[in-house]
């Protein structure tokens, strides 16, 4: 072989090799899940739970319609913790902040905001703005519920996927059970494809 045809033949295998590392680098990266968490998957994102802690998927037959997907932890037949998946919640939703008040509107009644930012997340770089409401709220009591007046701490993380669709990510946890890191942690796992 010549040099020329050497040299030609280099500059074909690096474009392709180019080529190749572009695409893998494009689309959509993949959050980390601590471990010992396990991951809930839905069609517009997958979130990290504290499986390590006690929480587990509830099957798709005993949730609510509202939710896609769902892990609890569950203590004597109380539900002290939840995270919970909610796709296409709202109407008229086109980005985070339209979607973080439709989400922040239905926190409920009695609950006391403790700050709201912006966060981005792993996934589609077209949908990795989100916000998170951080909130505490306290137990009504209701079955099967923690005993009433008990302080639960909450984040929200809401947005919009890249096919317009809008999701709310919630986990709630009797206040103390779930550290800040947990809480943290629990946003740095969220991939919204």
């Amino acid at each position: 072989m010549t040099l020329t045809k050497s040299k030609a033949l280099g500059t074909a295998v690096t474009a392709a090799l180019g080529l190749t590392l572009l695409g893998g680098c494009g689309g959509m990266d993949t959050a980390s899940v601590p471990d010992g968490w396990g991951t809930l998957d839905t069609a517009s994102v997958s979130v990290g739970y504290p499986k390590d802690q006690g929480y587990a998927p509830q099957p798709a037959a005993e949730r609510s319609e509202a939710n896609a997907a769902v892990a609890l932890k569950e203590e004597k037949g109380l539900r002290t913790g939840m995270v919970s998946v909610q796709l296409d919640f709202a109407t008229g939703v086109d980005d985070a902040d339209e979607a973080a008040a439709a989400a922040g509107a239905g926190i409920g009644l009695g609950t006391t905001r403790k700050g709201t930012r912006g966060v981005r997340l792993a996934g589609e770089e077209s949908a990795r703005e989100a916000r998170r409401i951080d909130y505490e709220f306290t137990s009504s009591g209701e079955q099967p519920t923690p005993a009433k007046g008990t302080r639960m701490t909450g984040v929200v993380v809401a947005g919009v996927d890249s096919k317009d669709v809008p999701f709310a990510i919630r986990v709630n946890a009797v206040k103390g059970a779930l550290s800040p890191a947990d809480l943290d942690a629990f946003v740095k796992s969220i991939t919204v494809k």
